[in-house]
């Protein structure tokens, strides 16, 4: 195998423009790999952090309580469950389990909260909102209220409250001055606006309040308990499995943010397949210009060859030189391809502080060890056949010509 190794080397050494060339086009293939994978994966993580970062990973909620009507036919009989109307679900002992939640591995932060539906009374102006009542020390916890203002403080008390911009400018209400807060219990409560934020999310910007959550009982008429916990993940990847696992541990229903998501996600996969798509060509260009830059090697190097079978060197070695020749080609190219990827693709900022209209690559997710490990595994079996082209040379002929 030394001897193989040392007769793979010589020829690369002795053809160095040709080796320079091949090396080049290898390390380019690796480039559009890595190049490919920072970019769809970094699209992928701008996508979830603008769509799931001001939202709840797992929602805990009470288990619905729709009664169950038995509905008889001709040949059986099934039920079916009609919706509760008018009745609020409640978490009368979130304080029981919530510790048993944030105590679970991988649990960034919680937050209970007590919501409901309202209206915004400025004046003459009226306008419905989703009223969302917070410890004023989890105020951002879930979405990033302290991060996105554009006025005021993310302050929380009895009297104040946070609006979102397009609410505000839709009633021209600014920090300082007082609306009035009606809920769906007809309570009315006159608040000041201590905040306003800009989440960059319509639903959140147009439609959404925060309370604390002592304000929130008054308003909802609600003494104990609360409507929900909002949970966020380490990793909002494994929401689904934390769902199941915080609802065997409570016996509550928690829904991980997948559930809401559907088309997001499918559109995800979909961009996923298109890069691997993408990737799959590089490689294939990579051992197309391997195969061929070898089988050209084999011809010009038939009379060294037949010199090599007439001096008793086995068809196995000869299959070894080619085979390692091309090996080395996979590796040199494949870590200068990555290195260059790595050193063009580092300027670029991460997907968490992309500026809007930027380029989202992230440069973490280049797979660089996969790239290398891939093109050398390619290279090594694009130069199987003209190692066995090499191997099938007749010393004889090839010598007499």
């Amino acid at each position: 195998m030394l001897y193989s190794f040392k007769f793979a080397w010589r020829y690369l050494a002795s053809s160095k423009l040709q080796t320079a060339l091949l090396v080049l086009g290898v390390a380019i293939g690796v480039f559009v790999f890595v190049f490919i994978s920072a970019l769809i994966g970094g699209l992928g993580s701008f996508l979830v952090d603008r769509t799931v970062g001001n939202i709840s990973h797992v929602t805990v909620e009470a288990p619905s309580r729709d009664a169950p009507l038995l509905v008889t036919g001709p040949a059986s009989a099934h039920a079916v469950f009609q919706r509760a109307v008018g009745q609020r679900e409640v978490l009368r002992t979130a304080d029981a389990f919530l510790p048993a939640i944030e105590a679970l591995p991988g649990i960034r932060a919680t937050s209970p909260q007590i919501v409901g539906n309202g209206f915004v009374i400025r004046g003459q102006s009226r306008a419905p909102v989703a009223i969302t009542g917070v410890a004023p020390e989890k105020v951002s916890t879930i979405a990033d209220i302290a991060g996105n203002l554009v006025a005021g403080e993310a302050l929380l008390t009895n009297s104040t409250v946070l609006i979102g911009k397009t609410l505000a400018e839709d009633l021209g209400i600014g920090v300082g001055q007082s609306i009035n807060l009606q809920s769906d219990r007809d309570v009315e409560r006159a608040l000041i606006v201590a905040g306003i934020f800009s989440l960059g999310v319509d639903a959140l910007d147009a439609r959404a309040a925060f309370i604390s959550l002592a304000a929130a009982r008054t308003l909802f008429d609600l003494e104990q308990g609360i409507s929900r916990i909002e949970i966020k993940l380490e990793d909002l990847n494994g929401a689904d499995a934390y769902a199941l696992r915080i609802a065997a541990l409570t016996g509550l229903k928690a829904t991980p943010w997948t559930e809401g998501n559907a088309q997001l996600l499918d559109g995800l996969r979909a961009q996923a397949n298109s890069g691997d798509l993408i990737k799959a060509f590089s490689l294939i260009t990579i051992v197309i210009g391997v195969a061929s830059a070898l089988l050209l090697s084999t011809y010009r190097r038939r009379p060294e060859i037949g010199i090599m079978r007439a001096f008793g060197a086995s068809r196995v070695f000869v299959v070894a030189v080619f085979v390692i020749q091309g090996t080395l080609i996979g590796i040199i190219g494949g870590v200068v391809g990555a290195g260059l990827g790595y050193l063009a693709l580092s300027p670029f900022p991460i997907p968490e502080n992309a500026p809007r209209g930027g380029l989202p690559i992230d440069v973490r997710q280049g797979a660089y060890g996969l790239a290398i490990l891939l093109t050398t595994i390619g290279a090594m079996v694009a130069s199987i056949l003209p190692a066995r082209a090499a191997a099938r040379v007749d010393p004889v002929e090839v010598i007499g010509q």
